[in-house]
């Protein structure tokens, strides 16, 4: 029998290949504050889910499409003066649920199964799906590693990055629709709501044990594989939803590293502070 052809293989390599995607794009999420933008991003998916759905053509390019449109929307309102990035994600995200949900009361006896897209079904990603994960992976790899440079820069100084002729809001654009990318991607594995947790929490988790960028992004990766193999194994030891359990076991990694660097931080802190006494 070819490798490919046992479930758990493919979902082992999946939940790999997924950890590593959205370890290296989770820590500039959390670096850059946009939790709130990914997490819309991941429901604003949905209507392009059902408009592609509808007229048959593949459901994936569906979630391209309509992540793109929000990111693009969301840039272009946030340059807009006294317009923040949090009210301007609020109303696209919204103003697409609301798409979504028209497009599905004009469709009598709308029976296509879109639970997968929702919470994932990493148990019957196919080999082709493992391709596209590979493929996205080393884009977006490349992507973070050739313009890591102006992309910190316009995140953390845009008036800096913007007086030494660097394009901010540009490279604000190719970081948003790198997000994109990576959401629709893991999406057949963990679906639309669940990646946010395997985008987030191992960022965060390893942001509280470094705050250097490289260490923080080898450890964001180490701790979402870690998340997905766990959380595949538990699925199949207890008969527990696999994208539940994997979202799970990701969360439980950054409870953790909070419960065990609070004591160390706070134990610095006291003889920070005791020194000057």
């Amino acid at each position: 029998m070819n490798w490919w052809d046992d479930v758990m293989h493919r979902a082992v390599a999946e939940v790999v290949l997924v950890g590593a995607l959205t370890g290296l794009i989770g820590v500039h999420v959390v670096v850059r504050r946009l939790s709130f933008f990914t997490m819309a991003l991941t429901h604003a998916t949905f209507p392009g889910v059902v408009a592609a759905s509808i007229i048959g053509v593949n459901l994936l390019l569906g979630g391209v499409v309509t992540g793109t449109v929000v990111a693009l929307g969301v840039a272009a309102l946030t340059r807009r003066r006294g317009q923040d990035a949090a009210a301007a994600t609020g109303v696209l995200v919204s103003g697409g649920f609301a798409l979504g949900a028209a497009l599905v009361a004009t469709q009598s006896g709308f029976s296509r199964d879109l639970s997968s897209f929702l919470v994932g079904s990493i148990l019957t990603v196919s080999a082709p799906d493992l391709v596209v994960t590979a493929v996205v992976l080393a884009v977006v790899a490349l992507v973070l590693v050739l313009c890591s440079r102006p992309l910190l820069y316009a995140g953390f100084d845009p008036a800096g990055a913007r007086a030494s002729g660097v394009r901010a809001g540009g490279w604000d654009v190719v970081l948003l629709l790198t997000i994109v990318l990576v959401v629709v991607t893991v999406v057949p594995a963990v679906g639309t709501i669940l990646a946010l947790s395997m985008i987030v929490a191992p960022a965060a988790a390893a942001r509280l044990w470094t705050d250097r960028l490289p260490v923080a992004t080898l450890l964001a990766v180490t701790f979402a594989i870690a998340s997905g193999l766990v959380g595949l194994y538990v699925s199949g030891r207890w008969n527990i939803a696999a994208g539940a359990s994997v979202s799970l076991a990701a969360t439980a990694v950054l409870v953790a590293s909070w419960g065990l660097r609070r004591p160390r931080r706070i134990a610095c802190g006291t003889r920070v502070r005791a020194v000057p006494a």
